[in-house]
């Protein structure tokens, strides 16, 4: 029996620890973001790029890079996005606020597989209460936009090894009945409609944090994927939006760049 999701993955800032007084060096957040589909719905993403790319006068297949538009171009591609019949969710990781950064600056990619953790609990919490009996077998096709430096057999392992302490730690909670690591693959951005529009939620996310040489964020983005983004119980924050090492309310301090999320 097929997958009853399609997830499709992609990131955007970078791991990297190296933050200068004038606000250059490294990204001050990594955001890594899900888009869940239902597999029969999955067409729609295909004709939600065609569509965007008739609109911005794009020749056809052309790929599309959220960062590479220029603002006026993002805008009707992201209210789009915002309103597919899908789920979005993003980890949000503000490094600066990390209390051991040797931890991941000395084992590469960990910071990828940390996030990518938090991010997959998540999506099969969202899979795991939207199965629909008959809609395939309940677990989650996962597509990673892939990174040519990285083996995502290290990232199946990863979950193997996750999946396996699940019953002796309450604290991993990783659904085993939604999350396969053998359903795990990578395929290059440009090649699936999925992957170009996780791209722009995880490039829309993270232009609300990032914050310019003026001291400024854009969170024009938010009010769009604010439609799509996963609920429990009508809260976003810890499930649509998970913020890492500290809340929202203890981020508040260090990045008040958060501030765009109040009310999301």
């Amino acid at each position: 029996m097929d997958s009853s999701f399609v997830v499709y993955v992609d990131e955007s800032g970078d791991e990297g620890f190296v933050f200068k007084p004038d606000g250059s060096g490294s990204s001050r957040w990594f955001v890594i973001s899900a888009v869940i589909v239902r597999k029969k719905k999955d067409h729609h993403l295909v004709s939600c790029l065609k569509e965007v790319r008739e609109i911005l006068k794009k020749p056809v297949k052309t790929p599309l890079h959220f960062v590479d538009l220029k603002h006026e171009q993002r805008i009707p591609y992201i209210r789009r996005v915002g309103d597919l019949p899908i789920r979005a969710i993003s980890v949000l990781i503000h490094k600066p606020s990390i209390s051991e950064p040797e931890k991941f600056q000395n084992n590469k990619y960990l910071l990828y597989r940390y996030a990518t953790r938090l991010l997959l609990e998540r999506v099969s919490w969202l899979c795991r209460d939207g199965k629909i009996e008959g809609e395939g077998d309940g677990f989650a096709k996962i597509i990673f936009s892939n990174r040519s430096n990285m083996s995502y057999e290290e990232i199946r392992d990863y979950l193997r090894l996750l999946l396996n302490q699940s019953e002796q730690d309450p604290l991993l909670q990783i659904d085993p009945k939604v999350i396969d690591p053998n359903r795990i693959s990578s395929v290059e951005h440009h090649k699936l409609a999925g992957l170009q529009i996780a791209d722009a939620v995880a490039s829309g996310i993270h232009f609300a944090v990032k914050v310019n040489r003026y001291q400024e964020t854009e969170s024009a983005y938010l009010q769009h994927l604010k439609k799509i983004s996963y609920r429990h119980k009508d809260n976003a924050i810890g499930y649509g939006i998970k913020l890492w090492p500290e809340d929202l309310t203890n981020l508040k301090t260090k990045a008040p760049e958060v501030l765009n999320f109040e009310g999301f």
